[in-house]
């Protein structure tokens, strides 16, 4: 997905965990505007699998991927981010 675009949407993010095996319901994915309605500069998502979170983050055409502890509420990202 990197590599095809520089400026991923949040519904091209949630597409991309699913088409690797994601529950859609448990994604969570960053926001794609700003509150004045800029485009960001980057998107992360994850996806908690036990009690392993894996982000994908997405900027400037590359990607990287991250595994870190699941929160104690259960979910990856901080705040209600879906």
């Amino acid at each position: 997905m990197a590599a095809e675009t520089d400026d991923p949407d949040a519904e091209a993010l949630l597409a991309a965990f699913e088409a690797a095996g994601a529950d859609q319901r448990s994604v969570e994915v960053s926001i794609d505007t700003t509150p004045t309605g800029l485009e960001v500069d980057a998107m992360t998502a994850a996806v908690p699998l036990g009690d392993t979170c894996v982000f994908g983050h997405i900027r400037d055409g590359s990607s990287t991927v991250t595994q870190l502890p699941v929160l104690a509420s259960g979910r990856c990202f901080v705040g209600d981010q879906r």
